[in-house]
């Protein structure tokens, strides 16, 4: 066997938001299981920590590390297709944006999404990414089986008749128990979204949120600060006939107004803050109602150009209205001046060690920075709200959370660090993020 290929990292990794950076003493690009297994252990050998990184869309510093970088696009694709039971075994390293379209040949699609598909699927599942229905959970609950390449170097196999046990710790595992390098997911037959958008003031929104996610498949909303102004998105399921937006309307909203005219919103807002809550209200009077239909990814993902910075918490879902109210309250207390709206969704409950979802139905609240902006102050008035009321930190997010806080939150959180002393007791998958998070 040839030994994996690693070079020197002669520049600074960045994340896409550029909150996070690092420097990897070096770089991996394998091309197959037994490749990396071995990088693995030799890494191991000398005391050297590896760390796998996606597409480098998490906010926290999840991915971060100064030892080795395994990026696992030489490792993407599709592997195996059963039409008949929508099994689809993939790559760790494959984009959910070209997963999406490979799915659609072969008539499937993923049952949910959220707004964004530049991850990596190793990468998505990993973190705990979700996108929102209250029937619904985040995209590690449609896992069948993953395949990692564990502390040792060995290729662990994993389904519900397979190491079960750590198929439910490591669908949510935050690169903590291996290097995910091959995932089996739970696909349904292709279907359409009927898309309806608008807006709605905030208080009716709230009284309104219950009822909404109750009565339709996807429930998407953003609140703009210091207004109250919500962007409302609801998708339900249809049997059509499709009805796309013109090309030339989803040029107009989706790239002149939600991403060039955000991204200039918030630069003056950055240079003139005092004018921020005027501008919030000319955006959200610029935003027009819109309704279509079409396949769902084309439905669930918008383009993002803006950069941001993010933080989002998990709560329960009788807990949605008091957190907005007095994030609300902090808000126009404060002089802090937000360009960037704060989103709201909710999602199932699921028996994920690790998930924000574990056993519990949650509503999720999302806060935004503009990437130029420090989101310190901001970022932690909202873990106070949201602390009052067990806010689970999304993995992939900005939080400042330690095991001690996280073991509380965590019913199996006990049992998810057991499995990681048997599947890397050495750490060599550790990095400061997991030190804090899991604990040494």
């Amino acid at each position: 066997m040839r030994r994996a290929t690693t070079g020197p990292d002669r520049t600074t990794w960045a994340n896409w938001s550029r909150s996070v950076s690092s420097r990897p003493s070096a770089v991996a690009t394998p091309t197959d299981p037994g490749r990396l297994g071995l990088l693995i252990t030799e890494a191991a050998s000398r005391g050297a920590t590896v760390r796998a990184v996606g597409a480098g869309h998490s906010f926290s510093s999840i991915a971060a590390t100064d030892g080795v970088q395994v990026r696992l696009d030489a490792m993407a694709g599709v592997r195996r297709v059963d039409r008949d039971a929508g099994l689809v075994t993939v790559g760790g390293g494959t984009r959910l944006a070209d997963l999406n379209l490979v799915l659609a040949s072969y008539g499937l699609a993923l049952p949910n999404l959220g707004d964004i598909d530049r991850q990596t699927v190793a990468g998505a599942i990993s973190t705990g990414t979700h996108g929102s229905g209250n029937r619904l959970g985040g995209l590690a609950t449609q896992v069948r089986g993953l395949t990692l390449i564990t502390g040792d170097g060995t290729v662990l196999r994993t389904s519900a008749d397979e190491n079960a046990d750590v198929l439910a710790a490591a669908a949510v595992g935050l690169g903590a128990l291996g290097i995910v390098v091959e995932v089996t997911l739970q696909c349904v037959p292709t279907f359409l979204l009927r898309a309806e958008e608008g807006s709605a003031p905030l208080a009716e929104v709230l009284e309104q949120w219950s009822t909404w996610t109750a009565e339709n498949d996807h429930v998407d909303l953003h609140w703009f600060p210091h207004t109250d102004w919500v962007l409302t998105k609801r998708n339900n399921r249809t049997d059509g006939p499709p009805a796309p937006l013109p090309v030339w309307r989803r040029l107009v909203d989706d790239e002149l107004l939600s991403n060039g005219l955000l991204g200039l919103i918030n630069e003056i807002g950055t240079r003139r803050p005092a004018w921020q809550p005027r501008i919030n209200e000319l955006a959200g009077e610029t935003l027009g109602p819109r309704t279509f239909t079409d396949h769902s990814a084309a439905v669930f993902v918008s383009p993002r150009r803006v950069r941001f910075v993010e933080s989002e918490y998990a709560v329960p879902r009788a807990s949605l209205v008091p957190v907005i109210s007095e994030l609300r309250r902090w808000i126009d207390a404060h002089d802090e001046r937000i360009g960037i709206p704060i989103e709201i969704r909710s999602a199932a409950a699921d028996d994920l060690w690790l998930s924000t979802g574990y056993r519990r139905e949650n509503a999720y609240v999302a806060v935004h920075h503009y990437w130029r902006q420090d989101p310190t102050r901001y970022f932690a008035a909202f873990e106070a709200i949201v602390a009052e009321h067990g806010g689970r930190p999304h993995w992939g997010k900005m939080h400042t959370l330690d095991a001690d806080r996280l073991r509380g939150l965590y019913p199996r959180f006990d049992d998810f660090l057991a499995i990681r002393d048997r599947l890397d007791p050495g750490r060599v998958f550790t990095n400061p993020y997991l030190a804090r998070v899991l604990g040494s």
